[in-house]
């Protein structure tokens, strides 16, 4: 058995429990990402794989090894966290070099180590200059380069990017990327982001209230959520989501009909949510598409298409269209066009997707 797997695993302080048995296979060279509101318990998950929290109960394993009772330090897994956590009296090497002089690793080899990260990293320029230097995602590519020279069995990385701006965040969410696809080394990602669970994952794992509401790859839990809370979390913006009920003929939404691609059956009468996501929409009608009237809010340009923000029956709602380089055409929308084959249902009370 290779990868990182977890067997019912548990958290608890006292009688308070914080993470509710969960169970996860991470393949090797797989690269994972836990994602989910703050307080869901993702990261208290990470670090009980690396050893900073003990488990309650549960069997966690590193390629085949249980390490419940395993040392920190002997796990074989390197970890980044959000504050880089450098020293500021050493410089770009020396902090690179850390680990492997406790370990009391050969000079030359070390040297060797240094420039090889440091040519991975880009970073051979930086060597000498200390963390103040440095701008913050120069920082984190350091804390980077301090977990690779250690040759890992698994990386784990704990909300990384949240010290930095927008731009640097998406560089660096790029140069992460590239880095697995380099190196292969197995490897956890906590984030709250679910912009980088989406542009990083092989596959996502969503967590809520100290559970997993579903796994899977970024375009499986996008095209098919397996309930309210994926469909609300995933997606910028989110799935629009309304109130309704079905029907012989699709689903009615106080007085609106939306066609469905399946045959209702058994379940006329059901109450359902009705999923929209905001880019499924269109401004003209088509064969197979119902109109949703709305009541428009704000129209938000983004350059080659803008959000439409709106309501209806007191929801609110966001739809994205296309500008064509000016947004005066959208000022007077009051309809959107629901395609069949793209509408998700969810039961009204478990909020669990409904496979009609």
């Amino acid at each position: 058995m290779s990868g990182v797997n977890l067997s019912g695993i548990v958290k608890a302080y006292g009688a308070v429990q914080v993470v509710h048995g969960i169970d996860l296979n991470v393949a090797k060279k797989e690269f994972v990402v836990l994602v989910g509101p703050s307080g869901c318990g993702k990261s208290t998950t990470l670090r009980m794989i690396a050893g900073l929290e003990e488990i309650s109960r549960g069997e966690a394993s590193i390629h085949g090894k249980v390490v419940n009772r395993i040392a920190p330090k002997d796990r074989d897994v390197a970890m980044v966290f959000q504050n880089y956590a450098l020293y500021p009296h050493l410089n770009v090497a020396d902090n690179i070099a850390f680990g492997l002089r406790i370990r009391k690793m050969p000079k030359t080899e070390i040297e060797k180590q240094i420039s090889e990260v440091a040519e991975i990293l880009e970073l051979t320029e930086y060597l000498h200059r200390k963390p103040a230097e440095l701008s913050g995602g120069q920082r984190q590519r350091v804390a980077m380069g301090r977990a690779i020279v250690r040759h890992p069995k698994v990386f784990l990385f704990d909300e990384p990017l949240s010290n930095l701006d927008a731009k640097l965040r998406t560089q660096m969410r790029a140069e992460i990327r590239r880095l697995h696809n380099r190196l292969g080394v197995t490897s956890i990602y906590v984030t709250h982001d679910q912009v980088e669970a989406m542009t990083l994952a092989d596959r996502i794992v969503v967590m809520n209230d100290g559970k997993i509401e579903q796994v899977g790859t970024p375009m499986e839990l996008f095209m098919n959520p397996a309930n309210t809370f994926v469909a609300g979390f995933l997606g910028s913006p989110p799935m629009n989501q309304l109130s309704g009920v079905l029907n012989e003929n699709g689903a009615e939404i106080n007085g609106v009909q939306i066609k469905l691609n399946v045959v209702i059956a058994d379940n006329v009468g059901r109450n359902v949510v009705v999923g929209i996501r905001p880019e499924d929409v269109t401004l003209k009608a088509g064969a197979d598409t119902s109109a949703l009237p709305i009541e428009l809010d704000l129209v938000e340009p983004l350059g080659s298409e803008a959000l439409l923000h709106a309501q209806r029956d007191g929801t609110n709602l966001v739809f994205k269209a296309d500008t064509n380089g000016s947004i005066d055409h959208l000022s007077g929308v009051k309809e959107v066009h629901v395609p069949a084959e793209r509408v998700k249902i969810f039961d009204a009370e478990s909020g669990q997707a409904i496979n009609l």
